[in-house]
């Protein structure tokens, strides 16, 4: 009866923090999970887990999430509300200086394109920028996690230039990310592309932030 009594409140002990105080290599990680179309905060089904094997994992349902990280190991976030499209957050804490990172979740409604808001492209060309992997990297393990899901790459460039062009331009840039896609294990037939070059601009294009907005690429979910 003793040696239960010890063993209990030393677990219990041991499993309430300090409030103000962090354990040695400690990082937690926290965000929120955002509706992109009001741009206010949503409730979701929040799951993470560390990859690659999932040996630490864990669950939220709310509008925020939080949870502690120990060693270099990434993680995977996802938060999932019907009628909108999952989304995926990966979280590296290699090379992190601070002791807090910050990863909000953007949940798009279904039936709308999704943006690559940082995928980003040599000037001309169709070579991918290495800032671009992560981002990439979280639609590879977005499609992992839903092996029923086919997507089209939607190219889109500027309107300078030669029509003709641009057109080709946008195709290269859409094959180029269905090469890294698939690279990392998505099957091929399950990422279709179409280049529209610049006949669907998002402004006229008068500035160079104009032309930085309608230079894009993004997601459209054909199946789920």
């Amino acid at each position: 009866m003793h040696k239960w009594l010890v063993v209990n409140l030393l677990t219990l002990a041991t499993s309430i923090p300090l409030t103000g105080q962090s354990i040695e290599g400690e990082i937690v990680i926290h965000g929120r999970v955002i509706d992109i179309a009001s741009g206010k905060a949503a409730i979701a089904s929040i799951n993470y887990k560390s990859l690659p094997t999932g040996g630490i994992k864990g669950r939220f349902r709310d509008s925020t999430y939080s949870f502690s990280i120990f060693g270099a190991s990434r993680y995977e976030v996802t938060a999932e509300i019907p009628g909108y499209i999952p989304a995926v957050v990966i979280v590296d804490p290699k090379g992190l200086s601070e002791k807090v990172l910050v990863r909000d979740l953007h949940l798009t409604p279904r039936g709308q394109t999704i943006k690559l808001t940082h995928l980003i492209f040599e000037q001309g060309k169709s070579g991918i920028d290495q800032a671009s992997f992560q981002e990439l990297d979280e639609l590879v393990a977005l499609m992992k996690g839903h092996p029923s899901l086919v997507i089209q790459l939607e190219g889109h460039t500027d309107n300078l230039g030669n029509a003709s062009r641009n057109i080709e331009l946008s195709r290269e840039r859409v094959e180029e990310v269905k090469s890294y896609i698939v690279g990392k294990g998505v099957g091929k037939n399950r990422v279709k592309t179409r280049a529209f070059g610049g006949t669907q601009p998002l402004s006229s294009g008068k500035t160079e932030e104009e032309r930085n907005l309608n230079r894009r690429v993004e997601i459209r979910i054909l199946s789920e």
